[in-house]
């Protein structure tokens, strides 16, 4: 009987049947053919980079979350680094993930969105780089006084090239070497770094820069944003020659002329900083020579104007003549009669010596003083040699005395550069000692700032168990004994520790601790 009776059949359906892999493709699909290549904007949440080195993240809003993926050949494509919390305009193609029924969106460009975003942006990043030291004064070396080459770094088809080798060429011509960059775009930051690192290199091809100049005409924030990424930053304050910046105009402000050693407010003025005016330094010279002539003929005027006066207090001629004048004419009355009277004597004492004077005796008399003579003149010849050599070696030990030895003079010269060595460690040293002063206070007060003292003074309280900070209330119910930190003190608590009673949201409501 039962086999009589059929079973009734099962209802027919219309719908059509789909595979898992069927519908995610279409998904996808639709997706695609939906959204090619879209714009989204939004604030960048979790960031997450792979071991293989694509990156994922999330942009997000007050309500959804969109999930993003960079693919590590698209990173060096991106403009800007994403970081939590910034605000971002993000451009790729939105695609479905069927293995995890997601949608994502391919990001392979990347902006800031809005110059107040850029610009908290780049407060960050300018407090992190001077933490570090980037930014310190006493990393500044002064420029050279007219260096023999400089080296510009710069776009050569632009017309800020033009205006610094105009101005050179008006001021002091001096040789250029143009290192060719990019100024604008995602390649400027990397371009500018290696040409400031190739400039430094010390294996150059061609003679090393004296200076350095980077250049770049006003522009936008954005247009400027590669002068303020930390590749640029660091190779500018690494660099070992002086470095001008010369970005923008004068109101335009970029982390590379913190870390320069100057700032010009336009290229032109970069210029004008590099090298002096080479006709106001030969009117200086003639000025100085001018001034020289001054000196020596007014020097030669006094000096005459001297002998002149000196010359007036000294007595005349005729009147120093005039008592030797008269001297001379008595003795020339005398001198006759003194003559005639010395005559007559002479001639008395000659008559009486004849009579006494026999040719046997003045021969004999001849005779001996002859041989006195020639004794002496045996001695004398013996003797004068002697003399002459003792004259001689006396002569010698007294210009040796007076003549100032080597040693001595090596001395003397090594006595004046100890001394000017001295006062300039001593000048050294008191730059140094003031550099360091000031960054010790500089340093103290980035400590208080960044203590948590200033918190306390706000109001708030540290609640301590021992050594251990308590910062929840199931923490607070088991200690025996707490101490609470004020901005003015601390206070302890004896015995058992209050009730902590929970907030109504959930966190532990803060009693009064006594």
């Amino acid at each position: 009987m039962d086999d009589l009776i059929d079973e009734p059949a099962a209802p027919r359906r219309n719908e059509a049947e789909y595979t898992v892999s069927e519908i995610s493709g279409a998904v996808k699909r639709a997706l695609e053919d939906a959204f090619g290549r879209i714009r989204v904007r939004g604030e960048i949440g979790r960031i997450f980079r792979a071991r293989s080195g694509h990156l994922y993240y999330d942009v997000k809003d007050d309500r959804n979350v969109l999930s993003c993926t960079t693919w590590k050949g698209q990173i060096s494509q991106l403009s800007v680094e994403p970081e939590e919390g910034m605000e971002v305009i993000v451009t790729g193609r939105l695609s479905g993930f069927g293995s995890q029924s997601k949608y994502t969106l391919n990001v392979d460009a990347m902006e800031v969105a809005g110059a107040g975003a850029l610009m908290a942006m780049l407060e960050k990043r300018r407090l992190a780089l001077a933490a570090e030291g980037l930014f310190d004064p006493a990393r500044k070396v002064p420029l050279p006084f007219l260096p023999d080459v400089i080296g510009v770094i710069t776009s050569p088809q632009g017309a800020v090239i033009r205006d610094i080798l105009h101005r050179l060429r008006d001021r002091f011509p001096r040789h250029v070497l143009i290192w060719p960059v990019a100024v604008q775009g995602k390649a400027s930051a990397g371009e500018v770094a290696n040409a400031i690192r190739g400039f430094n290199a010390p294996d150059l091809p061609f003679a090393r820069p004296d200076l350095l100049i980077v250049a770049r005409g006003g522009g936008s924030i954005e247009d400027l944003w590669g002068f303020n990424e930390e590749v640029v930053v660091r190779a500018a304050a690494d660099s070992a020659i002086p470095l001008i910046s010369a970005v923008g105009h004068e109101t335009d402000t970029t982390l590379i002329d913190h870390a320069s050693d100057r700032r010009a407010p336009t290229p032109t003025a970069a210029a004008e900083m590099a090298v002096p005016v080479r006709l106001d330094l030969l009117a200086g010279i003639d000025a100085l020579g001018l001034r020289q002539t001054r000196a020596v003929r007014a020097a030669v005027q006094g000096r005459r104007q001297r002998w002149i006066d000196l010359g007036r207090a000294l007595p005349r001629i005729d009147m120093l003549l005039s008592g030797p004048r008269q001297r001379l004419d008595l003795a020339s009355e005398r001198l006759p009669t003194a003559l005639r009277a010395r005559t007559a004597g002479a001639r008395l004492r000659l008559s009486r010596l004849e009579g006494r004077v026999t040719p046997g005796a003045l021969t004999a008399q001849v005779a001996r003083q002859r041989q006195q003579l020639l004794q002496l003149s045996a001695r004398l010849d013996g003797a004068l040699p002697r003399a002459r050599d003792r004259v001689r070696r006396d002569l010698d030990r007294l210009a040796a005395r007076l003549r100032p030895s080597p040693v001595e003079r090596a001395l003397r010269q090594d006595r004046d550069r100890l001394a000017r060595t001295l006062q300039r460690l001593a000048a050294l040293a008191r730059t140094r000692q003031d550099r360091a002063r000031d960054r010790l206070a500089a340093l103290d007060r980035l400590r208080l700032s960044l203590g948590y003292q200033a918190t306390l003074a706000r109001g708030f309280a540290v609640v301590r168990d021992g050594d251990a900070i308590i910062t929840t209330a199931e923490a607070a119910r088991r200690a025996a004994t707490l101490e609470v930190e004020f901005a003015d003190g601390r206070v302890k608590t004896g015995g058992k520790a209050p009730e902590w009673r929970a907030k109504p949201g959930g966190g532990p409501d803060q009693g009064s601790l006594f």
